[in-house]
């Protein structure tokens, strides 16, 4: 197939460890850009029929400006990158991967917990620092330990990912209750979330960020948490308000937080959870979806779509 697809942003998925093989074998040309700048894309699109992009921006004017283009393969499950409507105005078809990363966002969920839950990273630098060194008994227990076992874990989110961390959670133990997410139907198995709040010993979060659910958990929802609770975010940054986070945190309220993810990411120009003096606070890189077996599904599931696009039968098309 004399196909030119050029993959804008391909050092973001493919750290040198993955097959492009099939891929490679569907689209016949495959150019690859470690990065793109968005001043970059059009003059990088030129006689392409495919752009494959995961963050980088395809906008109105870069269609606009590639005629040629007739596909967009997003190696993600967010589509906010791609303006959709131009892409439709312009006979352009859009699809994305989805469900690649459960199994890996799933136990990076439980892990963050589970650091919290036993206060790990303060062993760790109290092992450090020298402290056990200098125990006057065999163990150091300076800081305490909560059992997961008998806990009650909120989901806010229940799809694929959300379902997945559930299973984790009651292999240890944990009951597990399914909070109502705003602007979704109502749902008789759902709670409301100053019902949920109140009941649980840990929040984690796994719904989309949209106009309903930004800012979804704020200073008014972190105070109807029970003292002592835990909360981990591994969906989007803006489902929390970092500022409320952090002075929940600095306030003793919460047990703890963890988070894969910020509202700007990297965060080049500062955020209030990377204040040096917020206790009991773990951040992960947004790393939580980076194994190199969800890293492969993406490139199965784009090589997927490209095949079935010019089958004429698309998949995991989005517009």
């Amino acid at each position: 197939m004399n196909t030119r697809a050029v993959f804008l942003d391909h050092a973001s998925l493919d750290l040198g460890d993955l097959d492009l093989g099939p891929l490679r074998q569907v689209l016949g040309e495959l150019v690859l850009h470690d990065a793109t700048q968005p001043e970059q894309v059009a003059e990088r699109l030129q006689g392409a029929q495919v752009a494959i992009s995961n963050k980088v921006p395809i906008s109105a004017e870069t269609l606009a400006a590639c005629p040629e283009l007739k596909l967009v393969l997003i190696t993600a499950t967010g589509t906010n990158n791609v303006d959709l409507g131009a892409a439709r105005a312009h006979g352009v078809a859009v699809c994305n991967c989805q469900g690649y990363g459960t199994p890996s966002v799933a136990q990076h969920t439980l892990m963050l917990l589970l650091a919290l839950a036993t206060r790990l990273p303060d062993y760790q630098a109290a092992v450090r620092a020298g402290r056990w060194q200098q125990a006057s008994q065999f163990c150091l227990l300076d800081f305490p330990i909560v059992e997961l076992e008998g806990k009650t874990l909120g989901l806010l989110g229940h799809g694929e990912l959300g379902g997945a961390v559930a299973r984790l959670a009651e292999a240890f133990g944990m009951r597990v209750l399914t909070g109502q997410l705003p602007g979704r139907p109502l749902r008789a198995d759902r709670l409301a979330l100053d019902e949920l709040l109140p009941q649980v010993d840990a929040l984690t979060l796994h719904c989309p960020l949209t106009e309903h659910t930004r800012n979804l958990i704020g200073a008014d929802e972190l105070r109807l948490m029970r003292p002592g609770a835990f909360l981990v975010n591994t969906a989007r940054g803006g489902l929390v308000n970092e500022q409320a986070l952090a002075d929940a945190l600095r306030s003793g309220h919460l047990g703890g937080a963890a988070t894969d993810v910020l509202t700007q990411e990297p965060p080049r120009d500062g955020n209030p959870l990377l204040a040096d003096d917020i206790p009991r606070l773990i951040v992960t890189p947004h790393s939580a979806w980076g194994s190199r077996e969800a890293r492969q599904r993406i490139v199965v599931q784009v090589t997927e779509n490209a095949e079935a696009f010019f089958a004429g039968a698309p998949r995991r098309l989005v517009s």
